[in-house]
């Protein structure tokens, strides 16, 4: 059993169907993912899964019941033509300091901005995350997220699929891995095709998605 890597908060799958990609997902592994909520404003809605502790899978993709967002879906969603594990997140004890941190070691991970969304049960979940155009556009320099006093995703009865195994190539690397150490994380990392790879322990035996 491969280590989670520190402070793993969630790992995005992204899909452009997103009904689609959540029947395939119950069917490969035997668990029904749970709704998440609606990004308002954004186009986009997710399913969740827990992957043990407090880390889980959120499955994102548009959202049919609402209309056409003022600029692209996050996570490239509209450019997309299958689901595909596009990027993942942690969160560091102290956000602000994190940053600052991986800044002065020479990498920017983005501007720190509020997002929020309303669970299914009408709770309001409030966080802040990275985002901007200084983040790395591969997808395998994790954003930071911070939930601040909201209840996290894992502790709302999430069904659970264990995280097996993650990992990733890269055309180049040593350059990913100098970013990785910017943020104090590790992830094993091979030369290869850019992709981020992982493997859930379920029901019907070890299922792995990229």
């Amino acid at each position: 059993m491969n280590a989670i890597p520190a402070h793993l908060d969630h790992l995005v799958l992204a899909t452009p169907d997103l009904a689609a990609t959540v029947a395939d997902f119950t069917r490969r592994t035997g668990v029904t993912p749970a709704a998440g909520g609606a990004h308002v404003g954004l186009g986009t809605r997710n399913f969740l899964v827990s992957l043990g502790g407090s880390s889980y899978l959120e499955i994102i993709g548009p959202d049919p019941e609402q209309s056409d967002p003022d600029g692209p879906r996050p996570f490239e969603v509209d450019e997309l033509a299958t689901a595909r594990t596009v990027t993942w997140a942690i969160s560091p004890p102290d956000l602000d300091a994190a940053v600052a941190t991986a800044r002065a070691r020479g990498y920017d991970p983005g501007d720190i901005r509020p997002m929020s969304r309303r669970r299914p049960d009408g709770t309001l979940l409030e966080w802040r995350l990275t985002d901007g155009d200084t983040q790395h556009p591969s997808g395998l320099v994790p954003f930071l997220i911070d939930w601040g006093s909201s209840v996290h995703p894992t502790a709302s009865g999430l069904p659970v699929t264990p995280l097996r195994h993650l990992s990733a190539s890269a055309p180049a690397p040593d350059e990913i891995r100098t970013l990785l150490s910017a943020l104090d994380v590790e992830l094993p990392l091979a030369s290869g095709p850019l992709a981020l790879t992982f493997t859930l322990d379920t029901p019907q035996g070890p299922v792995t998605f990229d």
